[in-house]
C-alpha cells in the first residue's frame, strides 16, 4: 500500500484518503441495474484494488439493493475490517421482508432497527460514518441524531453525517451531536451546494462534504454519446439532464470538457474528480471495475493550475443549467 495522504473529513477526528469508493453500482437497487450490468467478482476486486492503492473508504448504504450492497461490501472486506473506513446509510425505510416501502423513516425506533440490520449485513460492530440517507418530514431532525448520538456513546457508529439536506436541517442537527460529514450531489454539472449556501454552512461549522456523482452520474466520463447508450432498465434514463435537448447542451458541454483533458494528457473523469479535490471536497467516485478505480484514485495526484480552474469555470458557469438531478419526486425530498 502506498502513503497516500489522508484529509481530515470535518473536524470531528476523521481521516479519509483524497477520494473515496461509491459502491451503488455493484449491485441492482428494486431490480434495477445502476450504470450498468454489476459482477460481484469484478466489484470485490475493485473494492481491494482500491485499498492496495492506499484508498480505504467505501461508500454503500442499505437502500442499494436493499441491503444486497453491504452484503457484498462484507464478503470483501472480510477478515481485514479494520484496514477500511465504512460509511453507510439509512432511512429509506426497509420492511422485515427486505423491501423497500418507499417512505422516509428517521424515528429512534426505526434508526435503532437500522443500524443493526446494516451492522449484521457488513459483517461488522462498528460503522466509521453513519448518514441519514433523506430527511423524514414526519420526524424532526432533533430526535433522529438524537437516536444516532446514542449510537456513538454506544460505539457502534463513530461519526454521523447527513445527506440531501438544508442549510436550517443541518444546523439544528449539529445542536444535537456535532456533525462529520454532509453528502451531496457535486460536480462541474452540479452546483447547487454553492448556489442555495449549503457549503459555505458546512464550512462555518467544520463540517466535511462529500461530493457523490463527481462525474455527473458518468456523463462527464466522455463515454456516452447518445441516450440510446442506455439499457432499457438503467435509472439514468429517467432524469432530465439525460433526455431530450438537454442531453445534447450536456454533450457540447462534455466535448469542451474533453478537450482540456487532452491538453493535460488526462482523462475527462481524472480532470472532474481532480477539479473537486482542488477545492479542498472529497469525492466518492463510484465504479464497479478495477480499471477505472485506478484511474480514479490517480485523479488525487493530479494539480491543476489557476489557469485550468478558470477554464473548466468558464466552460461551466455557476449557474449553467444542466437538467434536474432527478425525476419531480425524488427533487421533492433534497434540500429538505
Amino acid at each position: 500500500m502506498n502513503t497516500n495522504k489522508k484529509i481530515e473529513l470535518g473536524s470531528q477526528g476523521l481521516f479519509v484518503p483524497k477520494v473515496g469508493l461509491g459502491c451503488m453500482g455493484m449491485t441492482q437497487i428494486a431490480g434495477m441495474d445502476v450504470y450498468g450490468k454489476a459482477d460481484e467478482a469484478e466489484s470485490i476486486a475493485t473494492i481491494h484494488r482500491s485499498l492496495e492503492l492506499g484508498y480505504n473508504f467505501l461508500d454503500t448504504a442499505d437502500l442499494y439493493g436493499p441491503l444486497l450492497n453491504e452484503r457484498l461490501v462484507a464478503k470483501a472486506i472480510k477478515g481485514n475490517r479494520n484496514q477500511y473506513t465504512i460509511a453507510t446509510k439509512f432511512g429509506y425505510e426497509i420492511d422485515d421482508k427486505e423491501q423497500l416501502t418507499w417512505q422516509f423513516n428517521g424515528t429512534k425506533d426505526y434508526v435503532k432497527k437500522a443500524v443493526e440490520r446494516s451492522l449484521k449485513n457488513l459483517g461488522t460492530d462498528y460503522i466509521d460514518l453513519y448518514y441519514l440517507h433523506r430527511l423524514d418530514p414526519n420526524t424532526p431532525i432533533e430526535e433522529t441524531v438524537g437516536a444516532m448520538a446514542e449510537l456513538v456513546k454506544e460505539g457502534k457508529i463513530g461519526h454521523i453525517g447527513l445527506s440531501e439536506v438544508s442549510s436550517e436541517t443541518i444546523k439544528k442537527a449539529h445542536t444535537i451531536h456535532p456533525l462529520t460529514a454532509v453528502q451531496t450531489e457535486y460536480s462541474l454539472f452540479e452546483r447547487g451546494v454553492e448556489e442555495t449556501g449549503i457549503l459555505k454552512t458546512l464550512q462555518d461549522l467544520g463540517i466535511g462534504f462529500v461530493a457523490y456523482s463527481p462525474l455527473g452520474r458518468g456523463f462527464i466520463s466522455g463515454d456516452i454519446k447518445s441516450p440510446d447508450d442506455f439499457p432499457d432498465n438503467d435509472f439514468r434514463k429517467s432524469l432530465p439532464r439525460f433526455q431530450g435537448e438537454q442531453f445534447y447542451k450536456n454533450i457540447a458541454l462534455v466535448n469542451e470538457i474533453k478537450k482540456l483533458a487532452i491538453e493535460k494528457e488526462i482523462t475527462p473523469s481524472q480532470l472532474a474528480i481532480a477539479w473537486i479535490v482542488s477545492k479542498g471536497i472529497f469525492p466518492i467516485p463510484g465504479t464497479k471495475r478495477v480499471k477505472y478505480v485506478e484511474e480514479n484514485n490517480a485523479a488525487a495526484e493530479i494539480k491543476l493550475s489557476i489557469e485550468d480552474l478558470n477554464r473548466l469555470e468558464t466552460i461551466i458557469p455557476l449557474g449553467t443549467i444542466t437538467g434536474d438531478r432527478y425525476d419531480a419526486a425524488n427533487m421533492g425530498a433534497i434540500d429538505q
